[in-house]
Parts: C-alpha cells; sequence; structure tokens
C-alpha cells in the first residue's frame, strides 16, 4: 500500500471498517461467527445482570442460526432483561477501543476474550451444539493472536468490535415480528411501555455509540 493510500485509510479508517461490516453482514457464510460472537455477547450479558443483581448463570446456548438463550435465576428481572441487547453494544464499544495501538494491548484484547470464551465454555455450556461453536470462536480468537503484525491485529481486532456493535444495532428489530417473544416482551410485561419503545431504544444506543466512535476517530 503506497503511502498516500495508507494516510487516506487511516483518515478515514473507522468509516472503511463500517462499511466492510455492512458487506460482509451480507454474505451468508462468512457472517455467521460474526452473529455468534454477537449472540454469545448478548446472552453473556444477560448472565452478568444476573450475577451483579445477586442471581445465578445456569446456561448459555448459542444456536446456528445466530440466536441464543441465556438461563437465569434470580438477580433482578429487568436489568437481566434490559441488558442483552446493551451489553453487546458496549462489548463492541469496547473491543473497538481498547484494541490499542501496540501488540502488547491488543494481545491483552485478545487473551481476554479468549478467556471470557474459555469460562463459559466449562461453567455455562451444557450442549454440544453451544460447546462446538465456542470452541470456532475460542480458535478464531486463537488465529488472532498468533498475528505478529501490530496494525493487522489492530485492524482485525477493530473491525470484530465494530461488526459486534452493527450486529447490536440490527438485532433488536428483529423483534418486531408480531409474536411478542424475547426481551422486549418482558420489558413491555414489567413496565407496561410498549415493546417498540425498547426496540427504539436498544437500537438508538447501537447508533449514538457508532456515532461516538465516529466523532472520536475523526
Amino acid at each position: 500500500m503506497s503511502e498516500a493510500r495508507q494516510s487516506l485509510f487511516s483518515k478515514y479508517q473507522f468509516y472503511w471498517l463500517l462499511l466492510a461490516a455492512v458487506i460482509l453482514r451480507q454474505i451468508p457464510i462468512v457472517s455467521v461467527p460474526f452473529n455468534w460472537l454477537e449472540s454469545y455477547f448478548h446472552e453473556l450479558s444477560h448472565g452478568l445482570a444476573a450475577i451483579l443483581t445477586g442471581g445465578r448463570i445456569v446456561q448459555i446456548e448459542l444456536f446456528t442460526n445466530g440466536a441464543g438463550l441465556c438461563t437465569t435465576q434470580g438477580g433482578i428481572r429487568f436489568v437481566v432483561s434490559f441488558m442483552g441487547y446493551l451489553g453487546a453494544t458496549l462489548f463492541g464499544m469496547l473491543i473497538y477501543q481498547v484494541s490499542g495501538q501496540t501488540l502488547v494491548k491488543a494481545k491483552v484484547v485478545c487473551g481476554g476474550l479468549i478467556s471470557l470464551l474459555v469460562i463459559t465454555l466449562f461453567l455455562w455450556t451444557r450442549d454440544l451444539l453451544t460447546a462446538v461453536i465456542l470452541l470456532i470462536l475460542i480458535g478464531l480468537f486463537l488465529a488472532k493472536w498468533q498475528i505478529k503484525h501490530t496494525y493487522s491485529l489492530n485492524i482485525l481486532l477493530k473491525f470484530t468490535g465494530i461488526i459486534v456493535l452493527l450486529n447490536s444495532v440490527y438485532s433488536p428489530l428483529y423483534l418486531i415480528d408480531g409474536r411478542h417473544m424475547g426481551d422486549g416482551a418482558t420489558l413491555a410485561s414489567l413496565t407496561f411501555i410498549p415493546e417498540l419503545i425498547w426496540v427504539a431504544l436498544w437500537t438508538s444506543l447501537g447508533l449514538l455509540a457508532l456515532f461516538y466512535l465516529a466523532k472520536k476517530a475523526t
């Protein structure tokens, strides 16, 4: 890459990565692991919210279509239900922001994500399909761990953060299906605030996170 092109890419790096993430979401097979990752962060966020409010995680399940389920006991139901989509947004932001400009920081991010996945595999996985999906995700991050070129690893991690964040913007929209199931329906039953309002709130928070990262990048 010429110096001029590299400078152009660096200047608009966030937007190039966002464009790449939008395109990748449309590619059926390639997008699947990223859908799993967003779903994992969504379900893990439910679980962590349960733990932080006095409950516990019973089981985390992931499915091939990108859906997931976190079974919890105890905790504050409102907080647990609300934190799924918001948690995925926060994880996406965190991955993007803490990737850092050094190889050490990037590897710390990789190591932290691998550790989370391994903990989930051993503590909260009860079925073979979820175990296989988690092992695939662990393998992908281990492959990134092997990268010794700082810039390449940094770009890959930032791209991972952006696509997780982008998926967290789109995912709440799937609740608008007329079935009144899922986190939005749960919150609607708890608060009498319509499901559509919760969907709009989660999507807006995801868009605000993207806007924040875009402003910070310029």
